[in-house]
Parts: structure tokens; C-alpha cells; sequence
């Protein structure tokens, strides 16, 4: 299946999944509450850190399969492995369901402020989660095996299909039935359920039959631990880097303002999920060139991928930096929430789009085996971090952690660019700096520049901002396209081909 499939697929279903989880936002926060929607962030930063307990089995299992699609593997080599980390991770998700369900009454009364939920809510609503934390962590694992043997036409319809009965289904349950958080995540939990049955499912039967039955392998498990250590070293250095700040706010602020927070934060990750779909299409082709030998291809592939990363950024980037107030409100309505949350989501906005940049290098490092940079830049960023968020947090709250999002990032496209080419690509950082970054950056800069000079008035509606960021944005957009001379080819190619197709069709 080509890479092009693969990223039209992953942008379809992650781009429907990701629909779904903000069109209803406003809404929970209409039925629920702000310090409600508080413990969904709370939620989330909760799954973030349980990842650390993945132990690196969920990246190093989508490698392994990619792999095996080159051939690396045997059938009964590859479902040994699956076997062995199921095994571990059904055992790891049972030990976090029973900690966090140990500890939520302490959670409820001696970390979080709520001033409206009671504290039983909290603890209840905090006991729910800790089952849904547990069948998403085992879900993963199915997710990444499914995508290294780039099934990702057929994930992502089914993940489109679940995301819109996770959220469009829980706006049902809290209208219909129990306008709770309680009903809330017990909803969550359900779907969570449903959609890890179909994910195993389909993982069973696709991969080749084995003569022998699967069965654990602890010599499995050793073949992978070196590469599987690295990515759980990473992925606690950058938990301590992206989470923190989170943690930190739960326990700093009220939940009131922890939700604003939040809020925030979930709408800046909007330029995540237009990166995503790039980088799960692109890895697995990587790891194959480069289990191949074929260097050049993959210079080729990363060049091509990294500017495209960067034309679907840019212009949502400096929308949000620009406008961020007036697309909290056109989304929500809500004038307050809009003047507690734009400020916030202006300045994470940013920072979102620098680590945005980096994916692709990122990528690059992993499809060749080399783990070690992440592991000693983000060793590095960690002992200057927590410092800054303990001096800066208590005395600038939000504003203070959103700020240093930024300044974390731009460190690493200023200076852990470097060591990346230097070792696998010595003679491409300027060309990935030039035209993949810089050259579809500017003409979105200077269009929105533009529009913010002649912005509408105060006074103007809802639509008239629809309409005049649509546009703005759309001009940026384009922009970009044009000083951008892979993604600018490889759109002329594919409109060429519709334009064969709908002739051929029309004869």
C-alpha cells in the first residue's frame, strides 16, 4: 500500500477523531462544568503518564512489525513477541487500575481544588478512570501493531467509526440520561472496552498463521530490550518535559482554572493531529528503506515529509498566535471562556508548532535505531525544566508554564537539529532549514501579518470572524503551498492524476 494512502487515510480518520473530540468540548462544558471538564484534563495527563509504564513495548512493537513486513521476522518470531507483550501489559494494566483506584480518595481530598464538584464526585469520577486508563494502555499496543503493518486505511475507519460513539455518544449520555462526569467516563469506558476487542481482533487475523501456537518468550523480549529501553527512556524524558507543567498546575491551581488550562492545551494539540497522519504514514516506509540500505530514498522521503509538516502547520500556528481569542469564540460562544483560555492558547499554540517541526528528525532517529540523542537532549531539557517550572509557575501561573512549552522547543530546533544531521544526514540541515521550514513559513507570516493589521472591529459578529479567518487562513495556506517546491509537486501530481481519471471517466 503506498504512503500516500496510508497519509490520505490517516488525515481522514485522525482528522474525523479529532473533529469529534473538540465539536463537543463546548458542550461538556455546558452540561458538566468547567471544574468537571477539569478532570477529563486530568484524565488525559493521567494517560500521558501511564505510557511511561508501557515500558516502551507500544513504539518498539510498531518497529517490529514494520520490520516484519521487510522480512525481519518470522511468523511464529512476530506473534511470539505480540504474545509476550501482551502478557506484560495486561499485568501492568491491572496494576495501574488497582493504584489509582487505591489512591483517589487522597487525590480527591489532598491534591485537587474543586469548589463545586464534592469531593465523592472526585474520587468516584477518579475510580472510573483508572478502568478506562487501564483498557486504553492495552489498546495501544494493538493500535501500534496495526499501524507498523500500515493497515491504516482500515484503522482509521474504525477509529473514525469509535471516536464519533466516544464523544458524540457521551453529548447523548449527558443529555439523555445523567448529566454527570460520573455517566461521563463510565461512557468512556464502555467504548474503551468495545474498541479494544476490534483492534485485537483484527491484529489476529491478519497477522500469518504460526504452526506452532504463540506463547511467551522472555528471548522474544530480549532481542527488543535495547531499542524498547531507549524509547522508555525518552518517553519519561518527555513526559517530565510536556507533563509536568500539568501536574503542577492540577496541584497549583483550582480546578476552575486547571480547566481553563486544559482547555487550552487540547486545542493547541489541533497541530498535532494535521502531523500525525504524516508521520504514522512515513515511519513505517522509513524503517523499510532503511532496513534496505537505501540512504539516498530516505534523505528523499524525510525532506518531503518534513516540509510538508510544516505547510499544514504554519498557517493554523499563526491563526491561533494571532486570533486565538476570536477562534475560542466563534468555536464556543462563550465570550469569558474565551478571554480566560485565548491568551493561554496563543502561547502554547507556538511552542506546539516547534515541537511540531521535530517530529520528522524524530522519526528518522527511531526508523535507524538511535535513541540515544532523544534520550541525552531530553536528559538535558529535564534538569533545566522542573528548575524553571518551580521558579515560574508560582509566581505566573498559566502564562509562565505556556511560556516555557516555548522556550523548550525553540531549544530543540535551535540545538538538537544539530547533533541529528550531524550523524545521520551531515550534509541536509541547512536544506531543512531553508526550504522545509523557513521558505513555507514566511508566506503565511506575512499574510496573516496582514490580516491582523485590518482585522474587523470589536463589535463584529460570530460569522463575520468565521468568514474573515477562513479566508485569512486560506490565503496563508496557500502561501505556504507556494514556496514550498516538494509539497508544490507532489499536489500537482496528484491533480494531475484526478484530472486523467475524471477525463477517462467522462469518455
Amino acid at each position: 500500500m503506498s504512503v500516500k494512502r496510508n497519509v490520505l487515510s490517516n488525515y481522514l480518520g485522525q482528522g474525523w477523531s479529532a473533529v469529534m473530540g473538540l465539536a463537543f468540548v463546548p458542550l461538556y462544558i455546558k452540561y458538566l462544568g468547567i471544574e468537571a471538564y477539569g478532570l477529563i484534563g486530568l484524565f488525559a495527563v493521567m494517560q500521558a503518564w501511564l505510557s511511561l509504564l508501557d515500558l516502551g513495548m507500544t513504539p518498539t512493537l510498531g518497529r517490529e512489525m514494520a520490520r516484519f513486513t521487510a522480512g525481519a521476522h518470522t511468523a511464529k518470531s512476530i506473534r511470539d513477541l505480540l504474545r509476550s507483550l501482551e502478557i506484560v501489559c495486561f499485568g501492568l494494566a491491572l496494576l495501574i487500575g488497582l493504584v489509582i483506584w487505591a489512591a483517589s480518595d487522597w487525590l480527591a481530598n489532598a491534591w485537587l481544588h474543586g469548589e463545586r464538584l464534592p469531593v465523592h464526585v472526585i474520587a468516584q469520577s477518579l475510580t472510573i478512570m483508572a478502568l478506562v486508563a487501564a483498557l486504553r494502555f492495552c489498546e495501544g499496543i494493538y493500535r501500534s501493531a496495526l499501524m507498523g503493518l500500515q493497515k491504516q486505511v482500515w484503522y482509521n475507519g474504525t477509529q473514525a467509526l469509535i471516536s464519533t460513539l466516544r464523544y458524540g455518544g457521551a453529548l447523548s449520555i449527558l443529555v439523555l440520561y445523567s448529566p454527570t462526569i460520573e455517566a461521563f467516563f463510565y461512557w468512556q469506558a464502555l467504548v474503551s472496552l468495545l474498541s479494544l476487542i476490534v483492534f485485537s481482533s483484527k491484529l489476529q487475523s491478519i497477522l500469518p498463521r504460526s504452526e506452532v501456537p504463540a506463547a511467551f518468550s522472555r528471548k522474544a523480549l530480549t532481542a527488543i530490550w535495547r531499542f524498547a529501553g531507549g524509547m522508555m527512556g525518552i518517553t519519561f524524558l518527555k513526559l517530565m518535559l510536556t507533563q509536568v507543567d500539568k501536574v503542577l498546575l492540577s496541584r497549583l491551581l483550582s480546578l476552575e482554572n486547571f480547566g481553563y488550562y486544559t482547555l487550552a492545551a487540547t486545542v493547541s494539540t489541533v497541530l498535532f493531529s494535521l502531523i500525525g497522519p504524516v508521520t504514522q504514514a512515513i515511519y513505517p516506509r522509513m524503517v523499510q528503506l532503511v532496513v534496505e540500505g537505501n540512504q539516498s530514498k530516505v534523505i528523499a522521503l524525510y525532506h518531503q515529509a518534513a516540509q510538508l509538516v510544516t505547510v499544514l502547520t504554519s498557517s493554523g500556528l499563526l491563526l491561533l498566535v494571532f486570533f486565538a481569542e476570536n477562534v475560542i469564540y466563534i468555536w464556543s460562544g462563550d465570550i469569558e471562556l474565551s478571554k480566560n483560555v485565548g491568551p493561554i492558547l496563543s502561547i502554547l499554540a507556538l511552542g506546539s508548532f516547534l515541537n511540531g517541526l521535530m517530529w520528522m528528525p524524530y522519526q528518522c532517529q527511531l526508523a535507524h535505531g538511535w535513541v540515544k540523542l532523544g534520550v541525552g537532549i531530553n536528559a538535558v531539557a529535564v534538569s533545566i525544566l522542573i528548575p524553571a517550572i518551580l521558579w515560574l509557575v508560582p509566581k505566573y501561573g498559566a502564562m509562565g508554564a505556556a511560556w516555557i512549552w516555548v522556550a523548550l522547543n525553540a531549544a530543540y530546533v535551535l540545538v538538537g537539529i544539530q547533533f541529528m544531521h550531524l550523524k545521520l544526514f551531515p550534509t541536509e540541515k541547512w536544506r531543512w532549514y531553508g526550504t522545509d521550514v523557513i521558505l513555507p513559513l514566511l508566506g503565511p507570516l506575512v499574510v496573516l501579518i496582514a490580516a491582523y493589521l485590518v482585522k474587523p472591529s470589536g463589535s463584529a459578529s460570530r460569522i463575520e470572524w468565521f468568514l474573515f479567518l477562513i479566508s485569512s487562513g486560506t490565503l496563508a495556506f496557500a502561501a505556504s503551498i507556494m514556496l514550498a517546491k516538494h509539497t508544490r509537486r507532489q499536489l500537482s501530481k496528484v491533480f494531475s492524476i484526478l484530472i486523467i481519471k475524471s477525463k477517462a471517466l467522462i469518455s
